[in-house]
């Protein structure tokens, strides 16, 4: 119960560096993907690289469209696809949010050395990948 107390805690203090910008982490790993890619992309391969379900990326980029921040694109390539690309809104607010959570990990790491963050990093990346 100690790893999901801190995990819940590292995300609260995410979540909040984020919030006065008016973003969720759920809303800027989408708009992150969508930067990096340079492109529209389509939903699917939102849903995909994301891990998560095609319904519930669909309803993200419906609330990330509603506050202006996607839209939605015709894929020049099949007309029965659409795909997603951030607005200059977009751009704007995922460029702020990314500075914020740069900031508040700065602000997580604070007390750690350097070592130490190495250390924490290196023991953690297996959770993220899995088994």
């Amino acid at each position: 119960m100690d790893l999901i107390g801190v995990l819940h805690s590292v995300e609260a203090r995410l979540e909040a560096a984020i919030e006065p910008i008016g973003l969720s982490l759920a809303k800027f790993k989408v708009m992150n993907k969508l930067a990096g890619a340079g492109e529209p992309l389509p939903l699917g391969a939102l849903a995909e690289s994301s891990a998560c379900v095609r319904s519930n990326i669909t309803q993200l980029v419906d609330r990330l469209e509603a506050d202006k921040l996607v839209a939605r694109v015709d894929d020049p390539r099949d007309r029965r696809s659409i795909r997603a690309e951030l607005t200059e809104e977009g751009r704007s607010r995922h460029a702020a949010a990314a500075r914020a959570l740069e900031e508040a990990e700065r602000k997580l790491y604070a007390g750690l050395t350097q070592e130490q963050r190495d250390s924490l990093l290196h023991l953690l990346r297996p959770l993220r990948c899995g088994p």
